[in-house]
């Protein structure tokens, strides 16, 4: 196909090798490049895929300025890494799809944004969960209003492992699930609080949570530094019209869940993951008032049809039309990824202060965080 975009995945790990997958597949792209640390890596994705000779193997990220033609980057490296990677290839004038989170640090995710906007470029995070069919599907539920008037929302993320040595359970887990809420919702929270258990590693793997302390809560007495990487984390999101979102975060529970719920006056809607026959499930039910007692009346089970398509997919194709029309993505631009970055912060400052509440100002990119 003539007037292919030419686009280079950088970090082929367990996630890169996806989205390479993906891009692969993509009548309208032109994979001209992968970039990898680890040889063996690269050795390995060209014999799966079957890459051509054309397609350039290297484990030197400034080897691709020498490939022409090259229009956008996916970045699947780890988070650590994000902010000088997407700062030059933009830099360099590439469109860049990012692996979540944008980066660890609010204030540099909103110079790439500025800077993405400076040089007419797509600067796009792969949260891959709000192209999903239930949460797409569940997102014209609740804004339709068929939940009545909305209670609260919980969720729970649990599995035994696996184990990050770099950041917590709050980032590597929460982001899902808040990203969910936020697109259901419509909104973003105005206050977080978050608590923590640590059993499995101390304060000497916390690097980067005592940098986010630093910046955003420099006096704070009880850092998570201090208390090493949580393994167990319960979060706490309200929302502008004092809506609840419950979270419930582990890597150490063989009780495999990934179940989000938001309840209503009218019923229920649950987004289960792992049931293969019926993800998204809306649960009609309501109380009846007769004298001093509430009976429950209207109360049926309906399984919502979803619209096949892998997210992963939907993301990949999203960065593309993304290119082709030079729009940012209206579902996962990097200002959505900023609300998020600065969400998860904040619930950092929250959780080294033993659950103390944070504020966000809701005021677009220009987020101030403050504490009771």
């Amino acid at each position: 196909m003539t007037n292919q975009i030419k686009i280079a995945v950088i970090g082929v790990g367990r996630w890169g090798v996806h989205l390479l997958r993906n891009f692969l597949a993509d009548p309208q792209v032109n994979v001209v490049a992968v970039v990898d640390p680890h040889p063996e890596r690269l050795a390995a994705v060209k014999q799966q895929f079957n890459l051509d000779d054309n397609v350039v193997l290297t484990t030197q990220w400034q080897d691709l300025k020498k490939v022409p033609g090259l229009i956008g980057v996916a970045i699947a490296t780890p988070a650590t890494t994000h902010y000088a990677l997407i700062k030059d290839a933009i830099q360099q004038g590439y469109h860049v799809l990012a692996e979540k989170p944008l980066t660890l640090n609010p204030a540099e995710c909103r110079e790439l944004c500025h800077l993405a906007e400076k040089h007419h470029l797509i600067l796009m995070v792969d949260h891959t969960y709000l192209f999903h069919p239930a949460v797409e599907r569940g997102k014209t539920v609740v804004q339709a209003g068929k939940l009545g008037d909305l209670r609260y929302g919980y969720a729970t993320r649990t599995h035994l492992g696996p184990v990050r040595q770099d950041v917590d359970a709050l980032w590597d887990l929460a982001i899902h699930d808040i990203a969910i809420f936020n697109a259901w919702l419509g909104q973003i929270p105005v206050k977080v609080q978050a608590t923590g258990t640590v059993w499995l590693q101390g304060d000497e793997e916390q690097g980067e949570m005592r940098e986010l302390i630093t910046i955003y809560s420099p006096s704070s007495p009880s850092s998570p530094s201090s208390q090493g990487l949580a393994d167990l984390v319960w979060l706490t999101l309200t929302y502008p019209d004092g809506f609840q979102a419950y979270i419930h975060l582990c890597w150490l529970n063989p009780d495999k869940q990934r179940r989000l719920a938001i309840v209503g006056s009218l019923g229920s809607l649950i987004f289960d993951e792992m049931s293969l026959s019926s993800p998204l499930t809306l649960l009609h039910g309501e109380f009846e008032q007769q004298g001093n007692q509430f009976i429950p009346v209207n109360q049926k089970q309906v399984v919502l049809e979803l619209e096949p398509g892998e997210p992963l997919q939907k993301v990949c194709s999203s960065f593309v039309v993304s290119i082709l029309n030079n729009t940012p993505s209206e579902v996962s631009s990097g200002w959505v990824g900023t609300e998020l970055v600065e969400i998860l912060a904040a619930l950092t400052v929250s959780l080294g202060q033993g659950g103390k509440p944070i504020f966000l100002n809701d005021r677009p990119g220009s987020k101030v965080i403050t504490s009771d």
